[in-house]
């Protein structure tokens, strides 16, 4: 199985994604956790470029091939041997977060940037995608109240921005209502894990 999770900075998908995996290995699952951009060697080294906030100057399709590039590593040297071997796989943004930041925010065209991602991938879609729906405001506050997370280049874009974004994340999801189940992430931690863990369990006892 492959599951993904979407949503705005600060929606809390770290937090719920630690219950999951812990539940999931509870009941005797493989479990791999992998995140992009990022996930490989390769792919942690296009992510260091793509979110450092010294590169203001980026070109937004820059930006948007540089996501496609990691994506494509990661899935033939990560995500698509680990689905073979059995496991299931947990990714911490996918092709999804491409169509609403760059495709949608961007203004990129939603379109335009599925049909790089659909080049880069060969069309491998998730099993679910969970978008952790949240006010942008409230996201962004819980990133300033924890020290500890990493602040990146997206971070720091303008409100308008992360409006857009989700915005974005709802259009995306009504392209592919199948897959995406849609979160309250404003809610509580553990409101969030028994929503999401739910929807886990409909797939797995298919």
């Amino acid at each position: 199985m492959f599951i993904t999770f979407e949503g705005g900075e600060g929606s809390g998908k770290t937090t719920a994604i630690k219950r999951i995996i812990a539940e999931l290995e509870s009941r005797g699952y493989e479990v791999i956790l992998t995140r992009e951009p990022g996930g490989t060697p390769i792919g942690e080294q296009i992510r260091n470029v793509i979110l450092d906030k010294a590169n203001t100057a980026m070109d937004p399709r820059t930006e948007a091939l540089l996501y496609a590039a990691s994506r494509r590593q990661h899935l033939v040297e990560k995500i698509l041997p680990a689905i073979k071997e059995g496991k299931v796989v947990l990714c911490d943004r996918y092709l999804d977060s491409s169509l609403a930041y760059q495709g949608g925010a961007r203004n990129l065209g939603i379109e335009e940037i599925l049909n790089v991602n659909l080049y880069a991938t060969e069309g491998f879609e998730p099993d679910i995608t969970f978008l952790f729906d949240i006010e942008p405001e409230l996201g962004l506050a819980r990133i300033a109240a924890n020290a500890g997370r990493e602040v990146n280049r997206l971070d720091v874009e303008k409100l308008e921005f992360h409006h857009k974004v989700r915005e974005s994340f709802h259009k995306v999801a009504a392209m592919f209502p199948k897959r995406f189940r849609i979160i309250d992430a404003s809610k509580g931690p553990d409101e969030v894990f028994n929503a999401a863990f739910q929807e886990i369990e409909k797939v797995l006892n298919k």
